[in-house]
């Protein structure tokens, strides 16, 4: 008797931990939180990321033309279902409905979310340098040839 309830207390605590671990991944992407900026031949790009909920921030992505702010991204960093997403609805792709990527790696400096069924890209991924750098980058087959674009960045102050 002691032994199965042994085993089942030992059950109810890695699930307890496996719970747990589930639930604060998004506490690992916080340091997203803030507005970053990317400096172009063509302009500034700027990504803004806020807190939502405790299992949610909300981001954008937008350029500054003269007076107007042109909104050109939306995304959802959502923990559900046990795991993380990077859902972003870009104007103008995907009839304007928002795509799910699905959480593969994370650590405190690095966040990876891929969707293999996604024309491009299929994989999204940021990567803290230090506090104030990040490198945000989209990757996967676009027209039957690998493609990458890199993002280096800077937190605005």
């Amino acid at each position: 008797m002691k032994k199965k309830l042994f085993i089942a207390l030992a059950c109810i605590l890695a699930f307890c931990s496996w719970n747990t671990k589930q639930k604060n991944e998004i506490k690992k992407a916080i340091w997203l939180i803030g507005t970053w900026e990317n400096k172009t031949s063509r302009g500034s790009l700027y990504e803004q990321w806020t807190k939502a909920t405790p299992n949610e921030l909300h981001g954008k992505s937008y350029m500054l033309k003269e007076k107007d702010t042109l909104v050109f991204e939306t995304i959802r960093l959502v923990q559900e279902q046990g795991s993380m997403f990077y859902i972003p609805t870009v104007k103008n792709q995907n009839n304007n409905l928002p795509v799910r990527f699905a959480l593969k790696t994370v650590s405190d400096s690095q966040l990876v979310f891929e969707n293999p069924n996604h024309d491009f890209p299929q994989v999204i991924s940021y990567t803290k340098i230090n506090a104030d750098s990040l490198i945000a980058k989209i990757s996967g087959i676009k027209n039957g040839q690998e493609r990458q674009q890199t993002f280096a960045m800077k937190r605005l102050k």
